[in-house]
């Protein structure tokens, strides 16, 4: 199979490993120095720059298919070598850029360093460009410039700036610790890790003010100062901030145009999908996007074709984490449309058509129509009555349009959601259990739907035991599926069908839920198939994390006090149900409640300010307990 090559040193470079990681399968991560501190499992480490004829020589040697240029935006020499190679070998090559903020008109935005030194007329400077832009800057002190270039405090950093010509008197630092600063310096290590240092000597993140300044008895305020322009998590807007408070001019280098060779994402969730698309063998599994998400790209569609007339193919969706995909779209009859995509998660929801309208109003609003479901129960963000459109998808919806057009802020357009087959979807999620009728509901928080997606399944529980709770039932009652959940609503039958919540395999994380909600009394009831797995200490009982032990089960059957002929039939059976029919009825009893103590011994703990009854239901549906 062929592999992935990513050149990082940075923040993305990093955001590409956890990416990556997630496939389960081997890649090669490669930085200049080797000094950023990275924890690789499935990843393996390239130390030290290459130049076109080794990076095409390790591409060929190492079944290369991919290639991901996660270095600082200024590694100009890097970008134009990975376009080179991938031009060459003719592989696809994906440019993992940074988020970066608009470009403000009360900054003097240069077009290189030749630009800097023909513009730049201050007294004092302060140059925070980098140890290697020492010597491309010397000509201004010519000018009578005096110019301070704050570098990294290492001695290979401050044996460069020598070698360019600098003095010690002209060097600052990015700080280590700074005691009356309460936010992170600049330089300051976080807790658990190394701080990110890129390729060009740049810090990756800066959350400090007072961090950046030059501390030095004598010294005058900075007149000006000059950045690159190094995006988010290159603190440029925090330095930009600094500056304006110290009434300083701002000289702003503009980042290097990209190649056009590469396709661009600036996020790990865009990362995935373009990986997904460009070699999708590396993922065993693909992503989809969830109801929010589509929802958005319909709106923007539907906005843009008002705006602009306009009806482009796809358009560009912001993500919650601040990151920008682009999302295929399609138009009717005065509306745009979106078809959900789930990837490999198995989601009823999977290519339905989400549709918007779009049109303008005295103030922002975003209604549904046929297809989306309404609130008829307590326990969600908005009140009963209205539309089933989670805080996450309308902060998208309206975060895009006011990307779009500022002046839809909070006022001037109204959205009106629609799907057509909603209703009849609707059967056959959670949603009629959680009092959600009508239709589907339009949500998602990450807005990315990850295949078999543990924190998709967990949100849901969260959901349902939040609306369990609002429901003012005596008791909350967790079951696996169906067949239990019908046993436990025999054996609850006045209690409201919300009080029933599914926790599929999860069980710890839906108890640790319960006590989050300070949910008092939970009834857990089990199968025995997951029962025998919970009572080992496996608080999530998927057949792809744990299996039947038979040699725990024989534990179990001792301690019921079976005899050793008993215990050696265990290894003939294939599936723990099958125990029900191998035990004695006179030694049943004592068998459950051997199961059931163990399992509270697991999962008592989890719930330390309420009760948990434990249920053991057998095949014919009649639930167990340990009285």
């Amino acid at each position: 199979m062929k592999t992935i090559l990513v050149f990082g040193g940075t923040t993305e470079g990093r955001k590409s490993i956890e990416a990556l990681e997630e496939a389960g399968n081997p890649f090669y991560y490669s930085t200049k120095t080797g000094e950023q501190d990275v924890s690789l499992h499935h990843g393996c480490r390239v130390d030290g720059a290459m130049d076109e004829e080794a990076m095409v020589q390790f591409c060929q040697s190492h079944e290369v298919g991919l290639l991901v240029d996660a270095a600082h935006p200024f590694a100009e020499m890097l970008h134009r070598t990975v376009a080179k190679v991938a031009e060459r070998l003719h592989l696809p090559a994906i440019r993992f850029e940074r988020i970066f903020p608009k470009r403000d008109k009360d900054i003097v935005w240069l077009n290189g360093y030749e630009e800097a030194v023909q513009r730049i007329r201050e007294k004092t400077l302060l140059a925070t460009t980098g140890v290697q832009s020492i010597s491309k800057l010397k000509p201004l002190e010519a000018e009578g410039v005096r110019v301070t270039y704050r570098i990294l405090p290492r001695e290979s950093s401050i044996q460069s700036a020598h070698r360019q010509g600098a003095t010690d008197d002209q060097l600052c630092f990015y700080q280590q610790d700074t005691k009356e600063v309460q936010e992170e310096p600049l330089n300051r290590p976080r807790r658990g890790r190394s701080t990110d240092v890129d390729e060009v000597g740049q810090p990756m993140s800066s959350t400090s003010v007072q961090g950046l300044w030059k501390e030095k008895k004598g010294d005058d305020e900075f007149e000006a100062i000059l950045l690159k322009e190094s995006g988010e998590t290159g603190g440029f807007v925090e330095k930009v901030k600094a500056a304006r408070e110290r009434g300083m001019k701002i000289y702003a280098l503009k980042r290097p145009e990209t190649p056009a060779i590469f396709h661009t994402v600036n996020g790990e969730h865009g990362l995935r999908l373009m990986v997904e698309k460009l070699l999708p063998e590396f993922f065993p599994l693909h992503s989809g996007l969830t109801t929010g998400t589509c929802a958005t790209a319909a709106a923007v569609a539907a906005a843009t074709r008002l705006l602009k007339g306009e009806t482009p193919a796809e358009v560009p969706v912001i993500l919650p984490n601040g990151e920008t995909i682009h999302v295929p779209v399609g138009y009717g009859d005065g509306y745009a449309y979106c078809i959900k995509t789930a990837g490999d998660d198995p989601d009823v929801t999977d290519g339905i058509e989400i549709r918007a309208s779009v049109e303008p109003s005295d103030h922002f609003s975003i209604q549904a129509s046929t297809g989306v479901g309404r609130f008829t129960l307590p326990g969600f963000d908005y009140p009963i009555g209205e539309p089933a459109i989670n805080k996450a998808p309308r902060q998208m919806i309206e975060e895009n349009l006011k990307t779009l057009s500022p002046s839809w802020g909070r006022a001037g357009v109204r959205v009106c959601l629609s799907v057509p087959q909603g209703e009849a979807i609707a059967q056959k999620t959670f949603n009629p259990r959680l009092g959600i009728t009508g239709g589907i509901s339009i949500i998602g928080v990450s807005g990315i739907v990850k295949p078999f997606s543990e924190e998709a399944f967990i949100e849901s529980i969260r959901k349902c035991m939040t609306v369990a709770k609002a429901s003012r039932a005596e008791r909350v009652v967790i079951h696996s599926g169906a067949k239990s959940e019908k046993a436990l609503h025999t054996y609850y039958p006045d209690l409201p069908t919300q009080a029933f919540v599914e926790y599929g395999n999860a069980i710890g994380e839906t108890l640790k839920i319960a006590h989050e909600l300070h949910v008092k009394q939970v009834t857990l009831g089990i199968m025995l198939g997951k029962a025998v797995k919970l009572a080992e200490g496996h608080l999530d009982t998927h057949s792809k994390k744990v299996t039947m032990n038979k040699a725990f089960i024989t534990t179990l059957l001792q301690e019921a006090g079976c005899d050793t002929d008993m215990q050696a039939k265990v290894e003939a059976i294939t599936l723990a149900r099958e125990l029900w029919q191998l035990i004695p009825s006179s030694h049943l009893d004592a068998f459950c409640h051997a199961v059931i103590r163990h399992c509270h011994q697991h999962c008592t703990p989890l719930l330390p300010e309420g009760n948990l009854t434990i249920l053991l239901i057998d095949d014919e549906g009649t639930p167990h307990s340990p009285s």
